[in-house]
């Protein structure tokens, strides 16, 4: 295809309203005069949702067959993004194969509270982890020659009134929070699309939104492809492709693309706005062409099929566990497996990333596969997926654990309970398969139960009866066969949670402001999302953020916190991980830094890197890590930029946020820049400098002296007006100073920033 901006200044007004409003449901439109080849969008953060032939393109159930990875609540718990990169290779692959050009994914939306509805498509509760996969994610799908799109772009963290709802949440908490896995994913895997999502930013829409779209995400960012709506959130197209949006789906049959020429041709809408926009969608075609034309990815559903069974298996988080598992699938009497999701797995989430899979596997038949006869199993469904309780169905499962070695029990969400669209209203599980369990607990204390939901749930119920608790989340179409492995040894649990798990829903940081109005939630607990809350507000949790077991133990040892260069704000960090157990295994060794001088309110401690290693009994290994300027600051809103403030920093090293093994302190001493004072700057930030505490006094001393003798000597007034501006305490104390002195003042004060 020639250069972009030629093909464009070809168009008619008309063709380029149609390309930037979409042919249909999911494509692009076709412009054959110029060559101009259309656009194949589809779901498929977890595997590719290509809509089957002759089906009606808005079935979400209707789709050609493809590998259902395990979801982003899986695969964040994986620490992994190799693992990711693969898994996005695998789906770039398979998007090939059934002709699709932008892969609609990842969800790297931050888990702001627990019952959002469509957490299973998001990793995690802290950004930097899911700025890590998610770029992974993208790096692995598009070497293939697909696009990948980020979503949804941005404070898009319920379903409740999504549609409508206004985030109404400050700069800081968004840039520290909400935007960085954005700002990560575009500056390392540099996305051909970012998806706008449907809920309003502070009153403004987000697929309207200029300071969003453009301001930060190309001015500021340097993002380069594609901004496309979630499906539907566009409601007035000229305002998007003014705030730059480039691409508005689904198609409206014609009515976007008129309003846009009508625009145009009525002064409301530059037409070089549109060119800007249109060139952006041709340049991502001339891209994902560019990398198609040197590769031709190879499709092997058989291998992908493998790779997420070990998918899961490192995803998978061992809660608890007291010895009961690995189980022996040689010996030992008779095993009891009760609940119905080991034989109809629950492996997917609901909504737009529905995946027919390319085959399932059930955990009974693999579990059985893996015994080959040598043990007996004994299977009772326990319950139904459809809440009702069942007697008979309660006593046949009681006489299966009856007598048992031991009892595998699954548990969890039926796909009711948790979906697109809207959020849930309970931590808990079902009550019916919470009473089957401490029935079943009366007759055999020896239960291993297995998890099996998208989003947390309470699991102290369930500790108080288990010996052991797996928690395997949404894992996928070979879910079944990595619950067997994991259950029997054959391979470990690799995962460590994304999101801390709660004692109660109340204990929750956006309790009181979730969902909010239909037209408004306030993010009123700001930066104390997930675990920076729990850890500031000291609540116990059932397991924290990092948390995971292994069937092996580790030791972390000699940790050195170099800062190679005094005249930058970095780090080196050095430590040794050693596999101190006797089988092999994996471990997510966790960066922790925190401010312990910050002057601006700060989390105790922050995650900044991590390292998944993999030891053989006795193995050590030594992990470098580098810390960057970044991964010190905070987001200043006075000077509407990061800040590091020189002072002391703790690096912490640790199997989760609450199990800190190694610690150090760092000085930096690179001056942060001075902040120059004005009119409205606070009586204490002008008596915290000496030029300015100078000037001030002298300036209170001119005509009467009694107000520079109080603020001398009467310290306790100086307490009382420290945090008022300049201006008023002027105005309240009468004092008329002249234009030409508080421009002078203004000059002897900011000496101090001058010198800095």
């Amino acid at each position: 295809m020639p250069d972009p901006r030629s093909v464009v200044a070809e168009m008619t007004l008309s063709e380029k309203a149609a390309l930037v409003t979409g042919a249909d449901m999911w494509s692009t439109v076709v412009i054959e005069r110029l060559h101009v080849p259309s656009l194949t969008l589809t779901d498929g953060p977890h595997g590719v949702r290509r809509v089957a032939e002759g089906a009606d393109p808005q079935d979400i159930y209707e789709c050609e067959p493809a590998t259902a990875f395990p979801t982003a609540a899986a695969t964040g718990s994986s620490w992994d993004p190799d693992l990711l990169e693969e898994v996005g290779g695998a789906l770039g692959a398979e998007s090939r194969a059934l002709d699709v050009d932008v892969l609609l994914g990842p969800g790297v939306n931050i888990k702001r509270t627990p019952l959002c509805g469509r957490n299973f498509e998001y990793f995690s509760e802290d950004p930097v982890l899911s700025g890590r996969l998610g770029a992974a994610w993208v790096s692995g799908v598009q070497r293939c020659g697909v696009g990948a799109s980020v979503k949804h772009f941005a404070a898009n963290n319920q379903e409740t009134n999504r549609m409508r709802v206004s985030a109404e949440v400050d700069e800081r908490t968004l840039r520290e929070i909400y935007l960085p896995a954005f700002e990560h994913i575009v500056s390392q895997a540099r996305p051909v699309t970012v998806m706008a999502a449907y809920n309003a930013v502070n009153g403004v829409p987000a697929s309207q939104n200029r300071w969003l779209l453009t301001d930060l995400l190309r001015d500021e960012w340097g993002f380069d492809g594609v901004v496309v709506s979630d499906w539907g959130a566009v409601v007035d197209p000229v305002a998007s492709v003014h705030a730059g949006l480039d691409l508005a789906m689904p198609g409206t049959g014609g009515a976007a693309a008129v309003a846009l020429v009508e625009a145009v041709g009525g002064g409301r809408l530059a037409e070089a706005v549109l060119d800007r926009a249109a060139e952006r969608i041709l340049a991502g075609v001339e891209r994902l062409a560019a990398v198609r034309a040197e590769r031709e990815p190879v499709v092997d559903l058989d291998g992908h099929h493998r790779l997420a069974r070990r998918a899961a298996a490192e995803s998978a988080v061992l809660l608890t566990n007291d010895g009961l598992l690995p189980l022996d699938p040689s010996g030992g009497g008779g095993l009891a497996v009760i609940g119905q999701f080991a034989v109809t797995p629950r492996y997917q989430g609901g909504g737009s990333s529905h995946v027919h899979p390319t085959r399932l596997e059930s955990a009974l038949t693999e579990m059985a596969a893996i015994v080959d006869g040598r043990r007996e199993i004994r299977f009772a469904p326990g319950f139904g997926l459809d809440g009702a309780v069942s007697e008979l169905l309660l006593v046949d499962a009681i006489e299966a654990a009856r007598g048992a070695d031991a009892v595998v029990m699954f548990v969890g969400l039926p796909e009711a309970a948790e979906s697109e669209g809207f959020d849930r209203t309970t931590l808990e599980l079902p009550s019916d398969q919470l009473r089957l369990l401490a029935e079943i607990a009366s007759v055999n204390p020896n239960i291993a139960v297995v998890l099996c939901n998208g989003g947390a749930v309470l699991t102290e119920p369930v500790q108080r009866h288990a010996r052991a608790v797996l928690e395997m989340w949404l894992p996928g179409q070979a879910g079944g066969g990595a619950t067997a492995d994991i259950l029997f040894g054959l391979t470990e649990p690799g995962g460590r949670l994304a999101e801390t798990i709660p004692r109660a829903l109340t204990d929750t940081p956006a309790y009181c402001n979730f969902p909010g109005t239909p037209q408004r939630v306030l993010y009123g607990e700001r930066l104390y999302v997930g675990y920076r809350w729990y850890d500031r507000t000291g609540r116990d949790v059932a397991h924290p953020f990092g948390h995971g077991l292994s069937y092996t133990t580790f030791e972390y040892s000699d940790l050195r916190v170099d800062v190679p260069d005094r005249g930058r704000n970095e780090a080196t960090v050095t430590f040794t991980v050693t596999n101190t157990g006797d089988r092999a295994g994996t471990d997510v060794a966790q960066v922790y830094v925190a401010d312990l001088e910050a002057s601006a309110d700060r989390p105790d401690r922050e995650l900044k890197a991590f390292r998944k290693v993999r030891l053989a009994p006795g193995e050590s290994c030594r992990v470098e890590i580098s810390l960057l300027e970044r991964d010190f600051a905070f987001w200043d809103e006075r000077r509407s930029a990061w800040a590091v403030e020189p002072g002391t920093f703790r690096v912490s090293i640790g199997a989760s946020s609450r199990d800190l093994r190694l610690g150090a302190d760092i000085d930096l001493t690179v001056p942060a820049p001075v902040l120059p004072l004005t009119i409205d700057s606070s009586i204490g930030e002008w008596m915290a400098r000496p030029n300015a505490r100078e000037a001030l006094v002298g300036l209170m001393a001119e005509g009467d002296g009694g107000q520079e003798s109080m603020l001398q000597d009467h310290p306790e007034l100086l307490d009382m007006v420290a945090s008022m501006p300049l201006s008023r305490v002027l105005a309240f104390t009468g004092k008329s100073v002249a234009p030409a002195a508080i421009a002078a003042l203004l000059d002897a004060a900011n000496g101090d920033a001058a010198d800095s």
